[in-house]
């Protein structure tokens, strides 16, 4: 899963994937169908530049109910790359959760660790990635995002496109709220701590 080794103790910025990267469109896992949200190439890149790793950790219970494989959504994560890399951006590993405890089939009806609300993957990319989580962000469009974000000790962000537009209202207090992944970039930034 993980592309790349870094530096013990780097900072990170966790990125949902559909709704927060991409617009938001059920199951999605076809190159076809993929649509960035305006401006998120040029945030990622922004990113990258200040020194973020950039992580991506999407559900991705399709897998688990068997609409489509594990391939089939590497293939859209190596798509993604060749169409960030035309503006000169990269995310440095994508982390997926295949299952689902109620609807999946075979052995993706599991209960597991990785599946957001739960902080699975961020520990994994930190243990893998060498990520210092207090120093890092979680960025996403729903309530689990957040949720899994504080359980692994990073600060989230709730964005307002995908599902956050009805989402927002709901985040704990504290919680900072932006319209999109660029205004989630720029307040990142603003707070950064090295």
């Amino acid at each position: 899963m993980p592309t790349v080794k870094s530096k013990a103790g780097r900072a990170a910025v966790f990125l949902d994937r559909d709704g927060t990267i991409n617009v938001e469109k059920e199951y999605l896992h076809r190159s076809e169908e993929f649509e960035f949200i305006p401006g998120v190439p040029e945030a990622i890149r922004i990113l990258k530049e200040a020194g973020y790793l950039v992580v991506v950790v999407t559900n991705q219970s399709g897998v688990a109910r068997g609409y489509y494989d594990e391939a089939a959504v590497h293939r859209l994560h190596r798509f993604v790359d060749r169409e960030l890399a035309t503006v000169g951006a990269s995310i440095d590993a994508y982390y997926l959760c295949p299952h689902h405890p109620h609807h999946g089939i075979g052995p993706y009806r599991t209960e597991c660790a990785c599946r957001k609300p739960l902080p699975g993957m961020l520990l994994a990319a930190a243990e893998d990635l060498g990520i210092d989580l207090s120093r890092s962000w979680i960025v996403g469009d729903k309530g689990a995002d957040v949720a899994a974000g504080l359980a692994a000790g990073c600060r989230p962000i709730m964005v307002r496109t995908g599902y956050g537009a009805s989402e927002a209202g709901l985040v704990p207090p504290g919680v900072t709220v932006c319209d999109d992944l660029p205004a989630a970039a720029r307040t990142i930034l603003a707070h950064r701590r090295d």
